[in-house]
């Protein structure tokens, strides 16, 4: 399955979920940002790529469906609800995370 983790600047949220969960149980995994100054910026390709979307924040989803509703279209984006105040790989947004995704994949 593809993965596709989504936050505002791809920086320490969604990046930290890729490097956590790529490769884990065979799936791939992919993390990008929904704001202008994003490390990767996402691109309709990207949620065309997905299987399943998680985004940190309802303002992603916003985003998301806003700017690019005929590649959101169909799609599952699944809001995790966390919020941007972890620094990259913080234990505690791993064990957020895992607990939030562990339905879904």
């Amino acid at each position: 399955m593809n993965l596709l983790f989504l936050c505002s600047r791809n920086r320490r949220r969604s990046l930290t979920a890729e490097k956590i969960f790529d490769g884990y149980h065979g799936h791939k995994v992919r993390s990008a940002g929904t704001e202008q100054g994003a490390r990767i910026k996402v691109t309709p390709g990207l949620i065309g790529w997905a299987d399943l979307i998680f985004c940190m924040e309802k303002k992603h989803m916003r985003r998301i469906r806003e700017k690019y509703p005929d590649a959101a279209a169909g799609k599952t984006l699944i809001c995790l609800c966390i919020r941007d105040e972890f620094e990259f790989m913080d234990e505690e947004l791993q064990e957020l995370l895992k607990s939030s995704t562990e339905e879904y994949i």
